[in-house]
């Protein structure tokens, strides 16, 4: 999942000021962690927490409440900033990509495509029980585990495709005239997909989908977290973003990698 958090932080500082190129300093003194990374840290700490599926879906309301009011100004959306501050259980029905922004360890942590697709239902509609927020969540998710086992892209292209009805046709270049700001999971999981099908390694994926525009490091994150699954994320990459963690994200990101991605 460190691809995830390397999109995040990279994108931060062109959320605001899109970058219409693929030329720009890959980190900076500037870049920060967003609602991404924090948010994508809960639902790995709540897999390394576990319990029953009933326990589960308590467990990710818990964590996104708790991680809100751990870090309240990390920029979430303003539904599910109302709905965290408030401590509501119950779903707003949204179909925005905060589902698929976050779901990236269970890519990791299940063995088979049926358990990735499942948990990733629930991950997603504790919050987002929209279809599209749930499908959302799931096409990233099992593109990351099928990056992780070994798939083409072409395989991994045709499953999205198949499965989730996702159109991506599109190229880069053909998109970044066009895009802008798109909150949802339509408008913005297949253009991160499309990122990475079009890059030629990690930091090239990456770098695509914030030249895209738009919401930069919510398309970074998601990119890079099936990029980052496919090629792995180089090391001194890796040890740049972890050093933009606090001391309170940094060890759950640790046992969640020692855990669940060391193994690959």
């Amino acid at each position: 999942m460190i691809g995830a958090i390397v999109g995040d932080i990279v994108g931060s500082v062109y959320e605001g000021s899109n970058i219409k190129t693929t030329k720009f300093p890959f980190f900076n003194e500037f870049c920060f962690f967003t609602d991404d990374t924090v948010l994508t840290i809960a639902v790995a700490d709540a897999i390394l927490e576990g319990g029953t599926q009933l326990d589960r879906h308590e467990l990710y309301v818990d964590k996104f409440h708790d991680y809100f009011c751990l870090y309240p100004d990390a920029g979430y959306g303003d539904t599910f900033f109302r709905w965290a501050d408030r401590r509501q259980r119950a779903p707003y029905g949204s179909w925005g990509k905060g589902s698929a922004m976050r779901v990236s360890p269970i890519g990791y942590a299940y063995e088979t495509l049926d358990e990735v697709l499942k948990e990733a239902k629930l991950s997603a509609e504790v919050t987002h029980d929209h279809p599209e927020g749930i499908k959302g969540a799931q096409a990233i998710a099992s593109a990351v585990f099928l990056a992780r086992q070994g798939a083409s892209k072409d395989e991994i292209r045709s499953y999205i495709e198949t499965t989730f009805a996702y159109d991506l046709s599109e190229t880069i270049e053909e998109i970044r005239p066009r895009y802008f700001f798109d909150v949802s999971c339509q408008g913005s999981v297949p253009q991160a997909l499309i990122a990475f099908l079009e890059g030629e390694d990690f930091e090239d994926a990456v770098r695509k989908a914030i030249s895209i525009g738009g919401d930069s490091d919510t398309i970074g994150c998601m990119a890079g977290a099936v990029a980052g699954a496919f090629w792995g994320v180089p090391d001194e990459i890796a040890d740049q973003a972890m050093g933009f963690l606090d001391d309170r994200l940094r060890p759950i990101v640790e046992e969640f990698m020692q855990s669940y991605c060391a193994r690959e």
